[in-house]
């Protein structure tokens, strides 16, 4: 077992990065990747960008490794245990695997490999809530076309592919009135709000398309027609084509309903990201396979409907597969992951850049 690797995940997740608050995490890493010899900086945005060179190898391209620095909430204050093979919190929080299981296997790889092709690597902000982080990259400081996300779960498994997401922000304005004296003076909010979710369909559509109402909220007093309320939903489907279209439902649908009872609606639908594909035999992917071989894993590649930083490297250009860490019950308090795994994700990573290197 590689107790230094596993040492150094039990202190990261002790470093609260929820989103937007990552900074002195990176800040961690940065002194991190300049120990291992690289020239490591952070881009304007705060991702982290870090250059090794070749190690016993004449290759010139550079493969990335790419992971995000953020955790979910609730990750304030993580206290990691590790018993019987199986590291956790300690309950009230995340444990923060995703993704740092991640970084630090990817340290680890670095460290031990004896054989590497040039190395980049991009560890970006805010992916949760958004993949602002790798939106916001300084791709000038990237030079590779090709290369891996650390960021699924399952080591037998290689994301291939991603939906379109659209976040739909709802506002409805009604009218404020006394709830008692003279409600029929008032317009509810919160009703007009729930009359159109009510009238959305939810959930998963069909095997690779799926919508959500996620947050809700409004009104001040128990004894006030509310004026105005929110709620926060999205869609999303492996075809960007149907993403889009049902984004433009949803939000006629809102629009319509509201309307009904004589409130307004403000919508504001923001496409977070595209869909994207890699084949199933490009080059990452049977790196991935060939090297999952070495620790006795058959790997399958799939597409999720859950974003990751794939999509926006995808979209730009670079070839980049989404393999596995070895997380389990990401965004929750039972999060939890194996030590077993995450030694097999280290001997993968180290065979993908022997394999990398020619």
């Amino acid at each position: 077992m590689s107790q230094r690797m596993i040492k150094q995940f039990m202190e990261m997740v002790q470093i609260d990065s929820e989103s937007g608050n990552e900074a002195r995490f990176i800040d961690y890493l940065l002194k991190e990747f300049k120990k291992l010899g690289a020239v490591a900086r952070k881009d304007a945005y705060g991702n982290l960008v870090a250059k090794l060179p070749a190690l016993n190898s004449r290759s010139k391209e550079p493969v990335l490794l790419s992971c995000h620095a953020d955790t979910v909430q609730p990750g304030k204050g993580i206290q990691p245990k590790l018993v019987k093979g199986v590291i956790r919190s300690a309950g009230d929080t995340i444990l923060g695997a995703d993704d740092k299981a991640g970084i630090a296997e990817m340290l680890e790889a670095l460290r031990v490999a004896k054989v590497r092709p040039p190395v980049e690597v991009a560890i970006s902000r805010q992916e949760e809530v958004g993949l602002f982080g790798v939106k916001n990259m300084d791709f000038r400081l990237i030079t590779a076309k090709r290369g891996f996300l650390l960021d699924n779960d399952t080591l037998d498994t290689i994301v291939i592919g991603g939906p379109s997401y659209f976040a739909i922000d709802v506002e409805v304005q009604g009218r404020s009135a006394h709830a008692g004296m003279e409600p029929e003076k008032g317009i509810n909010a919160i009703a007009a709000a729930a009359r159109a979710i009510a009238a959305l369909k939810l959930g998963r559509l069909d095997h690779e398309t799926t919508a959500n109402v996620g947050v809700i909220s409004g009104g001040i007093i128990r004894n006030g027609v509310p004026a105005t309320a929110c709620f926060l939903a999205e869609c999303r489907s492996l075809k960007h084509r149907k993403a889009r279209a049902l984004a433009d439902r949803m939000e006629k649908t809102i629009r319509r309903e509201v309307a009904k009872l004589g409130a307004k609606a403000t919508v504001k639908v923001d496409n977070l990201c595209q869909a994207v594909e890699i084949a199933p035999d490009a080059w990452t992917v049977t790196t991935a396979q060939k090297a999952l071989k070495t620790v006795g894993i058959k790997a399958r590649t799939t597409f999720i409907t859950g974003f990751t930083d794939a999509s926006i490297y995808n979209n730009r250009g670079i070839e980049m597969a989404v393999v596995g860490i070895g997380a389990r019950d990401e965004h929750s308090t039972t999060e939890h992951i194996l030590v077993a795994d995450m030694e097999k994700a280290l001997r993968m990573l180290v065979e993908i850049l022997r394999l990398s290197a020619g």
